[in-house]
């Protein structure tokens, strides 16, 4: 079957020729027949010259590019994208070992394939499809992911059903592509355990993303008391109490959340780890606590995922900087995050410094904070830099 050909507006291919991943519909001057959304087309310029090869899709971004070169969608290319995003995860030491099960083999546009993310726990791998391309194409991912790691996963289970567009047309329901594993009683990163289910959790079940973040809070936790907000299953309050820390507090909003993080304190350290927990929104908690922190980590949900509420997102960031702030010790250190994509580093960092001045303490930056390698950012396609962060000691 003939493959569609979408055909750009004069100059609108320097962006592919710069390689960015995304054709936008205002670029399109034509489709040589309509594609279904999903189906693969090949992209032309003006002047007859071929661009690349992707999914199809009716949204703003109508095409998700998966070459530049010529080449055929088989099971061939799913074998050889996920065998090397799986040898970029070994040479990082992230493949299945006694300290850390835990690690994302697939991060979309930033191991060439937009609209993809697959994360490994144990012996299960976790699908989300963001396109239809890619959703439809699951089952053959999965037999990939399969043949590259046969000695280690067992099961593929396609968590689809929030992330995927045009839902009410496709339906999707979560469930098992390949294999049934149940959710095992714990899984690692970096000797620490945490109970994660991918059936009930946000995103795949863990925030893999912080997985760094959360080892450097280890190294600077030693007899620290340490003020865990948004603390969702409680990873960085582990991660803490591993350091050593002399007492940690986790809020959030959500009962559920909390008691995940009780949880997983418990199944490190036993019932009587000095851990509280509190059911709180952070605002909240941090205007009414009546004491201070030796560390305090910030990492909300997105407080902005489109640029019109941009805006506003900067000042929540100032505001929630500046309450922490407030809490901390003379001394003290502040981790502190944005997962917004629409914010950039120079935006956060600017909210963060205008927290700072106004609270009057000398600041000073210890470490810039992003992603982990395994989260790979596509250089021709900065968007994918999503989580940006700062530790900031307050004297």
């Amino acid at each position: 079957m003939e493959i569609p050909r979408v055909i750009l507006k004069p100059g609108k291919e320097q962006s592919l020729q710069r390689f960015h991943p995304w054709i936008f519909s205002g670029a399109i001057k034509s489709v040589s027949s309509m594609p279904d959304e999903g189906q693969l087309v090949e992209v032309w310029s003006s002047e007859a010259k071929f661009l690349a090869v992707g999914h199809f899709a009716s949204g703003s971004i109508s095409v998700r590019v998966l070459s530049f070169q010529p080449l055929t969608v088989d099971d061939n290319f799913w074998h050889t994208r996920i065998f090397d995003a799986l040898e970029l995860r070994k040479r990082l030491g992230l493949y299945p070992n006694d300290s850390t099960n835990i690690f994302r083999l697939i991060h979309g546009e930033g191991d060439g394939l937009p609209g993809l993310i697959v994360d490994i726990y144990g012996s299960t791998a976790v699908m989300q499809c963001h396109s239809v391309g890619m959703y439809l194409s699951r089952n053959a991912i999965a037999a990939a992911i399969a043949e590259a790691m046969p000695d280690t996963i067992t099961s593929v289970y396609d968590k689809s059903s929030g992330t995927l567009p045009y839902r009410e047309r496709f339906k999707p329901v979560d469930g098992y592509i390949l294999g049934n594993d149940k959710p095992k009683e714990s899984y690692l990163e970096y000797g620490n355990r945490y109970s994660i289910s991918w059936v009930e959790g946000q995103k795949t079940g863990f925030f893999i993303d912080q997985r760094e973040n959360r080892f450097l809070l280890q190294r600077y936790a030693k007899d620290m008391r340490v003020l865990n907000t948004f603390g969702y299953t409680g990873g960085f309050s582990v991660s803490a109490l591993r350091g050593g820390a002399s007492e940690v507090v986790t809020v959030d909003s959500s009962a559920t959340a909390i008691a995940l993080a009780n949880a997983n304190v418990e199944l490190n350290f036993g019932a009587d780890a000095p851990h509280t927990g509190i059911i709180m929104d952070t605002f909240e908690y941090l205007r009414t606590c009546n004491r201070s922190f030796d560390i305090i980590v910030l990492d909300p949900p997105a407080f902005a995922k489109h640029n019109e509420a941009l805006r506003n997102a900067l000042q929540a960031y100032k505001r929630l900087n500046l309450a922490a702030i407030r809490r901390l010790k003379p001394g003290g250190l502040l981790f502190t995050f944005s997962c917004s994509q629409v914010v950039s580093k120079t935006d956060f960092r600017n909210a963060v410094f205008s927290a700072c001045a106004i609270s009057g303490r000398q600041a000073s930056i210890l470490h810039q904070l992003s992603q982990p390698a395994d989260h790979p950012v596509n250089i021709y396609h900065p968007e994918g830099e999503y989580l940006k962060g700062l530790v900031i000691r307050l004297l």
